[in-house]
């Protein structure tokens, strides 16, 4: 297989009330990042950090349990390469201040 092989594949994004996703064909071997910055999608979004907000593939965080990070992870035909949003809170925080309000209802 040459570099010159095309893959088709997507870039996803979504915000609460809005989700895009885009196909591309682009060269075998692209990394993750190639694929958003080649996506145009930072035009469309562009609060998009490359550098800090995390991206997936298929649900799977890049550079966690042994993927390579963004600029390293080497794209497979079909792919879709997903840009996940800063989390506004904890969801550790989260389920424990509703254990702890489910708790005092119990009580009351």
């Amino acid at each position: 297989m040459t570099n010159s092989t095309m893959i088709m594949v997507e870039v996803a994004y979504a915000l609460p009330d809005k989700q895009t996703l885009l196909q591309l064909s682009v060269p075998a071997g692209t990394t993750a990042l190639e694929a958003v910055k080649q996506s145009g999608i930072l035009t469309t979004y562009p609060k998009i950090d490359v550098d800090a907000d995390k991206m997936g593939v298929f649900s799977q965080v890049l550079g966690t349990k042994g993927l390579d990070e963004p600029g390293s992870y080497r794209l497979n035909e079909r792919d879709r390469v997903e840009i996940y949003r800063p989390l506004i809170a904890d969801p550790k925080e989260v389920r424990r201040r509703r254990a702890e309000e489910a708790k005092a209802k119990k009580k009351a």
